[in-house]
C-alpha cells in the first residue's frame, strides 16, 4: 500500500470573551491568530479551475474516495486542516471522521481547541454527564477557544453517539508564554505536562513565519522579538505533536482537528510529529474546488474539494468586543476593543454583567453563547454594576449588510 508524503491558529481578537488585542505583552497569541486561521502560505484563490467539487486529489489527481480513506485508515495519526471559522470545513471534518471511524472503530479525536486542563470536561461529555451548556462551561470553550461552539457541536454529538474517545491537545496561552520566554529548563516536565523542547524549524517554515509576523501591525522590528514569535509557534505545534504521539499506541488510528496554518507542507506538527517518532502521519485538507489547479506541490497530502458553500453558511456570530473575567454577581469587563459594538453602546472597563435579556450570566462562556447568538439588527437588555450602581443598558446589534 502507498505511504502518504510527509507533509500551518488562534482565536480572533475581537471574540466576545477575548481580548488579545488588550495589551502589548499579548501581541504574540493576536499574531499567531493571524497566521494559523488563515494558514502560512496558502495561494489567492482562482476562478477559472474546472476540478469538481466532492472529490479527493493527491498531486493533481482524482483519487477514488474508498483508496484514499483506506490509505488514511492505515496510518497512525490523520490531521484534518480547517479554518476555525468555516462551516463547510467543519462538515466535510464529520463526514471524513465518520468514514475513518467505519474503517478504525478504535479511532481517537485529537482537538486543537482545548487544553490540556480540559480533559476531564471532554470525558463527561463523551460518557454522557454534560449537556451542551455545562460541557462548555467545564471545558472553558469560550476563554480558550472563543470560536462559536455550534460549528463544533455536531462533531462532539456524533463522538458522544459513538463513544469515541476526545483527547485536548493545546496548553494554555501562559504556559506557552512562560516556554517561549523562560525556556525549557525552566519549567519543571511535570508543569508542561511532559512535553519535550521542539525539533527546530525549518528554513522554510522560519521563513514564512518571518513573512507573517513582519505583516503584523504591532511587530518589533528586532530579531529577538522575531524569535519569541517563531519560538511561541514551535510551542505550540510541540505541545499538539506529544498529545498526538501519546494517544497513538501503535494500533489505533488518531484522528486530529487542528488549523491548517499548523499543517500545511509539513512545517508544523507534521513536522514535530516525525521528530518523535511517528512517520505513520498524512495531511488532509479542504479545498475549494476552483482552487485546486493552483495548488502549490506538497501543501497537503491529499486535498478534498469542496463546492462553494458561502451562499449556505450562517452569518457570522455577534461580537461586543470585549474581554470578560469571572465575577460573584456576573462577569466583569476588563478590556474593550477600540470601535467595538462595546464602545458604540456605553459599555466601560470595569462594568459587571449581571443580567442578559433577563438571564442571571453565572459565566464568560454562558454570556458569550447569548451574545453569539444575537440576530443582526436586534437589542440585548443588559443590567450592569457601575460604581457601585445598578444601570440597565441596551446593546444595539447592527443590521445585516445587504
Amino acid at each position: 500500500m502507498p505511504r502518504f508524503r510527509r507533509v500551518i491558529h488562534r482565536p480572533p481578537a475581537s471574540l466576545c470573551s477575548r481580548g488579545t488585542w488588550r495589551a502589548r505583552g499579548h501581541w504574540l497569541s493576536l499574531a499567531l491568530a493571524l497566521v494559523l486561521a488563515t494558514g502560512i502560505g496558502l495561494p489567492v484563490q482562482a476562478s477559472d479551475c474546472a476540478a469538481d467539487p466532492g472529490q479527493w486529489q493527491r498531486d493533481g489527481q482524482v483519487v477514488a474516495s474508498d483508496t484514499l480513506l483506506a490509505q488514511a485508515a492505515q496510518q497512525r495519526v490523520v490531521l484534518l486542516g480547517e479554518r476555525h471559522d468555516q462551516l463547510a470545513h467543519h462538515r466535510w471534518q464529520l463526514h471524513t471522521l465518520a468514514a475513518l471511524h467505519a474503517l478504525s472503530p478504535d479511532m481517537v479525536i485529537g482537538l486543537e481547541m482545548l487544553p490540556r486542563e480540559a480533559q476531564p470536561a471532554l470525558d463527561a461529555w463523551v460518557a454522557g454527564e454534560l449537556d451542551e451548556a455545562a460541557f462548555l462551561d467545564a471545558s472553558g470553550w469560550q476563554q480558550a477557544w472563543g470560536f462559536d461552539p455550534a460549528l463544533y457541536l455536531p462533531i462532539l454529538h456524533f463522538a458522544r453517539m459513538q463513544r469515541i474517545e476526545l483527547v485536548a491537545l493545546n496548553v494554555t496561552p501562559a504556559l506557552r508564554q512562560r516556554l517561549t520566554e523562560q525556556g525549557w529548563s525552566a519549567v519543571p516536565a511535570t508543569q508542561r505536562h511532559g512535553i519535550t523542547p521542539p525539533a527546530p524549524a525549518s528554513d522554510e517554515y522560519r521563513q514564512a513565519l518571518a513573512d507573517v509576523y513582519a505583516r503584523h501591525p504591532v511587530a518589533d522590528d528586532d530579531t529577538e522579538a522575531l524569535e519569541r514569535f517563531i519560538n511561541a509557534q514551535l510551542v505550540w505545534d510541540r505541545a499538539m505533536a506529544s498529545a498526538l504521539a501519546e494517544a497513538s499506541d501503535g494500533d489505533n488510528l488518531v484522528v486530529a482537528l487542528i488549523g491548517q496554518g499548523h499543517l500545511v507542507h509539513g512545517h508544523g506538527v507534521p513536522w514535530q510529529l516525525s521528530d518523535l517518532g511517528i512517520d505513520a502521519h498524512s495531511t488532509l485538507l479542504p479545498w475549494r474546488a476552483e482552487t485546486a489547479c493552483d495548488a502549490p506541490a506538497g501543501i497537503a497530502d491529499a486535498l478534498y474539494l469542496l463546492g462553494d458553500e458561502r451562499r449556505f453558511a450562517p452569518p457570522p456570530p455577534q461580537r461586543l468586543g470585549v474581554l470578560l473575567a469571572p465575577h460573584d454577581n456576573g462577569v466583569r469587563i476588563t478590556g474593550i476593543a477600540p470601535g467595538s459594538i462595546a464602545v458604540a453602546n456605553d459599555l466601560r472597563e470595569g462594568d459587571v454583567i449581571v443580567l442578559a435579556a433577563g438571564q442571571r450570566i453565572a459565566s464568560s462562556a454562558e454570556f458569550a453563547t447569548l451574545v453569539q447568538r444575537q440576530p443582526a439588527g436586534t437589542l440585548l437588555p443588559l443590567e450592569v454594576r457601575r460604581d457601585g450602581e445598578t444601570r440597565s443598558l441596551t446593546v444595539r446589534f447592527p443590521a445585516a449588510s445587504p
